[in-house]
């Protein structure tokens, strides 16, 4: 009987591995389609699914979305479009509280999401907050000539994300000699970050190969 209640234990906590994943995945998921589907409010009644098939179709905010996104920048890759957009941004300009709001966003935006850009692009690790301590970085680009004018021409710029929420953190400026280059990905540096150092680079893998043995013994 003693001998049951370890495998009994080990069944149960291989169960959780393999369940909680896939709810808590399932459960965000539900929720980004469910905030994509509110932007088929924008539509006429009369396009909706309700009234053109008669039932709800839970995902079709997801397609509409994706089809604006392209057709969006399909139409700003072209010279009409462009025109059309940089009139939009210059009227945006004029307007006080907005252009404070939209100049950031975008210039952050730009930073992350061009193809060009350096941002989150190299994982680091740096002494913060004091010395002799060690934490997970993201390397964002190089300081602005003003400030390099003033310090060291050879620093660069990190971001220093708070665990388990990434989206808060702090923005450094330090030498590059005080910086280590990670071979892991930023991707891989992310989720060790959230988990909080529980997850590190082939956790998965290696999780999944213990799940195994316990199952197979």
């Amino acid at each position: 009987m003693n001998r049951e209640r370890p495998k009994l234990r080990s069944y149960f906590v291989t169960g959780l591995l393999i369940w909680v994943p896939l709810a808590i995945t399932f459960w965000v998921l539900s929720l980004i389609v469910g905030m994509m589907d509110q932007s088929l409010a924008w539509l006429p009644n009369r396009w909706q699914s309700e009234a053109l098939l008669g039932v709800r179709i839970p995902g079709l905010g997801v397609l509409l979305t994706v089809a604006v996104l392209f057709v969006t920048g399909f139409l700003a890759t072209n010279f009409v479009g462009a025109r059309l957009v940089i009139a939009w941004e210059a009227l945006l300009q004029r307007i006080p509280i907005v252009r404070t709001i939209y100049s950031s966003v975008k210039q952050v935006s730009d930073t992350l999401f061009s193809s060009s850009g350096q941002a989150f692009r190299k994982a680091v690790l740096v002494q913060y907050p004091r010395t002799g301590s060690w934490t997970i970085a993201f390397q964002t680009g190089t300081p602005v000539a003003e400030v390099l004018s003033k310090v060291s021409p050879n620093m660069i710029s990190v971001y220093v994300p708070t665990t388990p929420n990434p989206t808060s953190g702090f923005f450094l400026m330090m030498p590059r000699t005080d910086v280590i280059e990670l071979s892991m990905s930023v991707d891989e540096a992310l989720k060790y970050v959230i988990s909080m150092g529980v997850v590190g680079p082939g956790a998965a893998s290696a999780a999944a190969e213990a799940a195994r043995v316990q199952i197979e013994d």
